[in-house]
């Protein structure tokens, strides 16, 4: 068992250097991650406009102007929300807005019933929790010098929520295919999830995460490399932003820790 443990412990020490090091640039990459799908679909509703009303008035029949409206609300909540997480601003209301566009089309698109999107808008959900906590830590941390009267409990419950969320994302990745690669990547991919989710080595496992998502990303969702004219490239194109809103969140996790509720808060007490 030394060995092993041997390997982690020095696989936690890289880890804490590239932390370290890109300290200043990972929370405002993991913010350009996370908002990068509400980002596209909000350009998405610019640059198809007629297309997006006319299939919520085909679906729905709610005639035009109802129609016209949920673009809108679309459009200036989602890159008005991104614009407000970028800069810093209000970001309690700006993940407000975002939430409600991602409860909104949930049933505009009838979501609700499909389970693979609705366990990843469960996950952007959970993204979009910590990115709140983040602010909150951020917020604190300006008041340093100030005498605190406890543990900020509200943001340690945010981290737990926005953790367990985040889990749902790669519920939706698992391929029960009889083939060695699959299997390999289902077990690693599983093992470092719960690891994320329990709070366990939180910052190694989230950092590893943020890897493998990555290449599956790359490899399963190239829609750059279909055709426009194919519907296929518009679903890949999403599911390209989702898992890269998702590794945002991660990212949130590696910057932020687990929070109090989780094994390693619990084994310094130990």
């Amino acid at each position: 068992m030394q060995i092993p443990n041997e390997y982690v412990s020095t696989a936690e020490d890289v880890a804490d250097q590239v932390i370290r090091r890109g300290k200043n640039v990972l929370p405002t990459v993991a913010r350009l991650c996370l908002i990068s799908t509400f980002l596209e679909d909000g350009l998405r509703m610019w640059f198809q406009w007629s297309e997006q009303r006319d299939y919520m008035d085909m679906s729905w029949g709610c005639g035009k102007f109802l129609a016209t409206m949920f673009v809108i609300v679309n459009l200036v909540g989602q890159l008005g929300g991104c614009v407000m997480v970028l800069g810093r601003l209000k970001v309690d209301i700006a993940c407000g807005i975002l939430f409600f566009i991602v409860v909104l089309q949930t049933f505009a698109y009838s979501i609700l019933w499909d389970m693979q999107f609705l366990l990843r808008n469960l996950a952007l959900i959970g993204a979009l929790l910590l990115v709140v906590a983040e602010a909150r830590a951020e917020g604190r941390s300006l008041f340093a010098g100030v005498p605190s009267l406890g543990e900020n409990k509200p943001k340690t419950y945010l981290q737990l929520a926005g953790r367990i969320l985040l889990a749902f994302m790669f519920i939706t990745l698992l391929r029960f295919e009889v083939s060695f690669l699959q299997i390999v990547q289902d077990l690693l991919g599983s093992i470092l999830m719960i690891l994320v989710t329990v709070g366990y080595r939180t910052k190694l496992s989230a950092l590893m995460l943020v890897l493998v998502l990555t290449v599956l990303n790359l490899y399963h969702n190239a829609w750059w490399a279909v055709p426009s004219y194919k519907p296929l490239r518009d679903f890949l194109k999403y599911d390209f932003f989702q898992t890269l809103s998702v590794i945002g969140g991660l990212l949130m996790i590696v910057y932020l820790g687990p929070g109090g509720v989780s094994m390693d808060e619990h084994k310094k007490k130990w």
